[in-house]
C-alpha cells in the first residue's frame, strides 16, 4: 500500500470518529506515518503523538484479560459483592497496583479498594 493511500485512510477514518481504525493504520505503518506526519490531520497527529509517547516510557497498553479483570471489579463493587471482589482481586494484585488501572475504576470500586 502507497504512503499517501494510508494517510488518506487516516484522516478518512479521523473524520469519521473512528480512532480505533486510525489508530491500527498508524500502528501499522508506524515508520512511515512518523516520517509523514505533517500531512496528517490534528487528530490523527495526537494519536502518533501518544503512541510515541507511550513507546518511549515503555508502557504497554492493559491487554484484553486485564480489562476484564477490571471490569469484573468494577461490578462487584457496584453490587457491594465483597466476596466476589475478593475472589476477582486474589492473584491480581500487582494489576490493581498500575497507575493506569485507576482511570478504569468506577467510584464504588476505587472507595471500596482504598479501604
Amino acid at each position: 500500500m502507497d504512503i499517501n493511500e494510508i494517510i488518506s485512510k487516516i484522516n478518512k477514518s479521523v473524520d469519521d470518529l473512528d480512532f480505533t481504525t486510525a489508530r491500527k493504520y498508524i500502528e501499522d505503518n508506524f515508520e512511515l506515518v512518523s516520517k509523514k506526519r505533517v500531512h496528517l490531520k490534528s487528530n490523527a497527529r495526537e494519536i502518533l503523538n501518544f503512541l510515541i509517547e507511550q513507546s518511549n516510557t515503555g508502557e504497554k497498553p492493559l491487554s484484553k484479560t486485564e480489562m476484564a479483570i477490571i471490569n469484573s471489579v468494577n461490578v462487584y463493587a457496584t453490587r457491594f459483592d465483597l466476596r466476589g471482589l475478593k475472589l476477582c482481586i486474589k492473584g491480581n494484585e500487582q494489576l490493581l497496583l498500575k497507575n493506569k488501572v485507576l482511570n478504569y475504576l468506577n467510584a464504588d470500586a476505587k472507595i471500596l479498594l482504598k479501604e
